[in-house]
């Protein structure tokens, strides 16, 4: 039996979240420290930190997705006057600029499948990469996949609790995610026993690590809280190897199925729940 966090899955495929790994145009940004800096002298390393303008930079996000015909237009935030760029593991990549202001806008063309992107940016040779991947969907909507954590459904908000998405490793340990009303407790049940308790944001949205994992078959999940419940049925089944680039998909009847690799090289299965195709 594996133990699961609140902010994610404990399994050995989802510890190497952290650790950088190229994945084409899908990398993400390295994080943590080597051994080695941490050995130094205090006083060594305080006249090595770097210059005010060489400090931290945020990553990249988007903050809207609204379908244009065949097209999905993509919006966000960056560094001002950075380079923003959205690349696919097939290579190919859509780059804009953010204005001075920060916001960006890019158009990606839809396709018969879910695609999946890099968002990153350069500003002063230096690239940031965003958290994730982001995942558009056939019928426009965008996702934000998270390694060790539960998708976010972009655009999407309800007073009542609404389960959107489950995440789930080999090992059965799963997050389910949704929307609600900000501040909200929330209580999951799987087969009508409890399995997890949470919290709804204050941006509306929550994620609820499940505290055993779950077997394959068919599970019945169901959300209560302020607002109301919402429940659904979901087929789990082991994340299936993609076997051609970092990603597979499948149209199930509660919406598209998503197993993707993780920069760590594990497996990872994204469930959307709210029929979106």
């Amino acid at each position: 039996m594996i133990r699961i966090r609140e902010i994610g899955f404990k399994s050995a495929a989802f510890r190497s979240a952290c650790v950088v790994a190229a994945l084409g145009a899908l990398a993400l940004a390295a994080c943590g420290r080597g051994e080695e800096g941490w050995r130094r002298d205090p006083a060594a390393a305080k006249a090595e930190q770097p210059a005010p303008q060489a400090g931290y930079l945020k990553p990249p996000r988007v903050v809207s997705a609204i379908r244009e015909g065949a097209a999905v237009a993509l919006s966000g935030q960056a560094e001002p006057s950075s380079s923003v760029r959205l690349g696919a593991p097939t290579g190919e990549a859509l780059v804009g600029k953010a204005d001075a202001a920060g916001a960006w806008r890019l158009v990606t063309p839809l396709a018969g499948e879910p695609r999946l992107y890099g968002l990153s940016m350069t500003l002063e040779d230096r690239t940031v990469q965003a958290q994730g991947y982001l995942m558009v969907a056939p019928n426009g909507a965008a996702v934000l996949l998270r390694a060790g954590a539960g998708a976010e459904v972009m655009g999407k908000s309800s007073l009542s609790p609404r389960l959107l998405a489950m995440d789930y490793d080999r090992s059965g340990g799963a997050v389910v995610s949704g929307v609600g009303t900000p501040g909200a407790g929330l209580g999951v049940r799987v087969d009508r026993a409890t399995r997890g308790e949470g919290k709804v944001g204050e941006d509306g949205r929550f994620s609820i690590s499940l505290d055993q994992p779950l077997t394959a078959g068919a599970h019945t999940i169901q959300v209560a809280g302020e607002g109301g419940e919402q429940q659904v049925v979901v087929e789990v089944s082991p994340p299936a190897t993609p076997t051609n680039g970092p990603v597979a998909s499948t149209l199930t009847a509660l919406g598209w199925r998503v197993d993707w690799m993780t920069p760590g090289g594990g497996l990872q299965t994204t469930q959307l729940l709210d029929g979106g195709q």
